[in-house]
């Protein structure tokens, strides 16, 4: 999405959000003012239930709770549901954009990091730093497991734990960012907390892989399960040993990527077994 110009205007953001909120063409954009970067969120399309019927189904006939469907309505809940969670990271001592108006259209948040510049996602910067070599990958992974370790011992959990939703601002701390749902509310927290780990391994154990990192990372993903809570690291093992179909899956693409990227993770996790 291209920056909109910046305006010289002082900015008030309760007026600045009424102003753009229905009018922009895309439901997220950026915006460049008075030297500082905003972003704009509007209320989405409402999602379909029948997918989290079929979730959980899956959920049923595997016997893994973490493949448990958090229902996200979209429209306006799931935007009172991302400025509830948004502001109650920020009070938790995690970082996270900073809500600064909202509407029951959508709301408008302070970009992380520098105005005007980019902040990557740790996913993109996993898959730039590839032809640096293992070593680099590796310091980059284990920063996404220990900033995931920090929202769980501020007692909480991620929405979707997936490598791009981890940004790297420019001071080097990770943030986090989309929370459109909220798993606390239907779930009990360990297993929450095992849907983060999850999530994260299956975003980045192919670029492990592709890095020749899998065996270091290994060793880092053993000794990061061992400062789980006790009942989050029982449901860890559990949903493992329930995926052992995953290590019959071919290590080429016969199946895909997808069914790729399935396998690389069950080989990193499957260092815990």
């Amino acid at each position: 999405m291209l920056p909109v110009p910046a305006s010289n205007t002082p900015i008030d953001y309760d007026a600045f959000l009424r102003a753009h909120v229905l009018s922009q063409p895309h439901s997220v954009m950026r915006y460049d003012q008075e030297g500082e970067t905003l972003w704009v969120k509007r209320a989405g399309a409402l999602n379909p239930r029948w997918r989290y019927r079929v979730l959980a189904a899956l959920a049923r006939v595997f016997k893994m709770p973490v493949l448990s469907p958090v229902p996200n309505p979209g429209g306006r809940v799931a935007v009172a549901t991302e400025v509830r969670r948004l502001r109650d990271f920020s009070a938790r001592g995690l970082r996270a954009p900073q809500v600064l108006a909202t509407n029951e259209d959508g709301f408008v948040m302070r970009h992380l990091g520098a105005a005007g510049q980019a902040t990557p996602s740790l996913g993109n910067e996993l898959q730039e730093a590839i032809p640096r070599g293992a070593n680099a990958v590796l310091a980059l992974w284990k920063q996404g497991l220990q900033a995931i370790a920090k929202v769980h011992k501020a007692g909480t959990t991620l929405s979707q734990a997936f490598a791009r939703n981890l940004v790297r601002c420019p001071d080097g701390v990770i943030g986090y960012i989309d929370f459109e749902d909220d798993p606390t509310a239907h779930l009990p927290l360990p297993v929450c907390q095992v849907r983060d780990a999850l999530c994260y391994v299956h975003s980045t154990a192919w670029i492990l892989e592709q890095a020749h990192a899998m065996p270091e990372a290994r060793k880092h993903w053993q000794a990061w399960v061992q400062t789980l809570q006790p009942e989050a690291r029982e449901v860890l093992q559990q949903s493992i040993a329930r995926m052992a179909w995953a290590g019959r899956l071919p290590t080429d693409r016969k199946l895909g990527r997808d069914g790729q990227r399935i396998r690389m993770a069950f080989e990193l996790l499957r260092a815990d077994v």
